[in-house]
C-alpha cells in the first residue's frame, strides 16, 4: 500500500509538479493502482533514455531519478515547453509490500514498476481448536 503522511510535502510536490523550478523541473506524472496481489505504478518519462533512469529502494522509500539532458547545440529555440534536467520522485511504501521482489520495465516513455504484496500481508486461514469438537478453519 502506498502511504502519504505529510500534507505539506504533498502540497509542495503538487506546486512543483505544476510550476517546477529552473533547477528542478516539474516532477514526473504517475498513476498507481492495485492489481490483485501486486501494486503497479507507472511514471511518464517521454524522451528519457533507459540509461538515464535510476530506481532505488531504501527503508520502504522508492526513489525514481531520470534525466532529459539539455540541448548542447546552437539552436535558437522558438518555444521550449518540455522540461529538461533531472527529475526525481519519492514514494513511501507500506510494510505490506515485498520490496525485495520489485520489477521495473521501461517502454515507450513509460516506466512501469510492479511491487507484489508481501506473503505476511495476504489473507490466510487460522485454525481454531475446540476442546469438545475437532479443529475448524476460519478465514482471517
Amino acid at each position: 500500500m502506498l502511504m502519504r503522511t505529510d500534507p505539506f510535502r504533498e502540497l509542495d510536490r503538487l506546486t512543483q509538479q505544476v510550476l517546477g523550478t529552473s533547477n528542478r523541473p516539474a516532477v514526473m506524472p504517475m498513476d498507481a493502482w492495485r492489481d490483485g496481489d501486486k501494486f503497479v505504478i507507472e511514471f511518464d518519462l517521454p524522451g528519457v533514455t533507459t540509461d538515464s533512469v535510476n530506481l532505488d529502494i531504501e527503508r520502504n522509500v522508492l526513489t525514481v531519478h531520470a534525466e532529459r539532458p539539455d540541448r548542447n547545440d546552437d539552436r535558437e529555440m522558438l518555444a521550449s515547453e518540455r522540461p529538461r534536467g533531472v527529475f526525481s520522485r519519492q514514494l513511501f511504501l507500506g510494510d505490506n509490500l515485498d520490496t525485495g521482489a520489485i520489477e521495473a520495465h521501461y517502454d515507450s516513455g513509460v516506466l512501469r514498476v510492479t511491487i507484489p504484496v508481501a506473503e505476511k500481508a495476504k489473507p490466510r486461514k487460522i485454525e481454531i481448536t475446540n476442546s469438545k469438537a475437532g479443529a475448524q478453519a476460519i478465514d482471517a
